[in-house]
């Protein structure tokens, strides 16, 4: 009998035995404590496949998105969440699940000379997060990743900004430091970015939108290296700081940077 339930005769293959879920569950924890990654994620396939419909079924697929991130393996791990996220939205661990994933994304950000995809999938999932989950625990750190994501993104527009700065084309230039003034003014990139449009306007003869510029620079960033720059760009033509309320950037620094 006890050889029977061993085998399957017809095929001569062994049979998989059913465990209990907690057994399976408690084991690949283990599992998990010892480093053991690749056995641990083998039992959560066990369980998810022995028992489909257990509240440890659902708790091994967050756990297989812990796995995978842990290993580095992202794109697995982003998987894994928006299928658990995607069958269990209200599950407890969801905010979990939601933040792996805007981590595993935040994990293959890249300098700022290449493609910041991840970059923006940080910050979409973070956002996710924020707004399902408010609160949860992850959502404070959530929040700084997104900052950093959002930095990154202002970097990247500030990179091509001077490069076509350098090549006097000033317009293109205009449009990359605009950005990052209305989208990214909580970065730390505002700053540079107010006082290279003083300078693109400036060599553009478009005077006022230069000295608006650089009064704003001022009222916002008055012991700015960056300030004392913008500064003295316009004093050699005889201008100095002067906001025209009618000018987008003074638009901007009312309802964004606070001015």
């Amino acid at each position: 009998m006890l050889g029977a339930c061993a085998k399957d005769t017809s095929t001569s293959a062994f049979v998989d035995p059913t465990v209990p879920a907690d057994k399976l569950y408690n084991e690949a924890l283990a599992n998990i404590d010892n480093g053991n990654f690749r056995q641990a994620e083998l039992k959560f396939k066990k369980l998810d496949r022995q028992h489909p419909y257990s509240s440890y079924s659902r708790k091994s697929g967050v756990m297989s998105t812990f796995i995978a991130y842990r290993q580095g393996n992202y794109p697995t791990a982003v998987a894994n969440g928006k299928r658990f996220v995607s069958l269990y939205p209200s599950n407890s661990e969801a905010p979990y699940a939601q933040y792996l994933i805007g981590m595993s994304y935040y994990r293959q950000i890249v300098d700022v000379t290449r493609d910041q995809a991840a970059a923006k999938n940080t910050i979409k999932a973070m956002n996710e997060l924020i707004e399902r989950y408010p609160e949860s625990e992850y959502v404070e750190d959530a929040k700084r990743k997104r900052r950093v994501a959002r930095d990154q993104l202002a970097g990247k527009e500030m990179l091509v900004g001077r490069y076509y700065l350098e090549r006097k084309e000033y317009l293109a230039s205009i449009n990359r430091f605009r950005t990052v003034v209305e989208q990214y003014q909580d970065t730390r990139h505002v700053e540079e970015a107010l006082a290279r449009l003083t300078e693109s306007y400036y060599a553009l003869g478009l005077q006022s939108e230069a000295q608006t510029a650089a009064a704003v620079l001022g009222h916002n960033f008055p012991e700015s290296q960056w300030y004392k720059d913008s500064y003295n760009l316009l004093q050699t033509g005889g201008l100095r700081p002067q906001e025209n309320r009618g000018s987008w950037i003074s638009r901007a620094a009312k309802t964004i940077l606070g001015a």
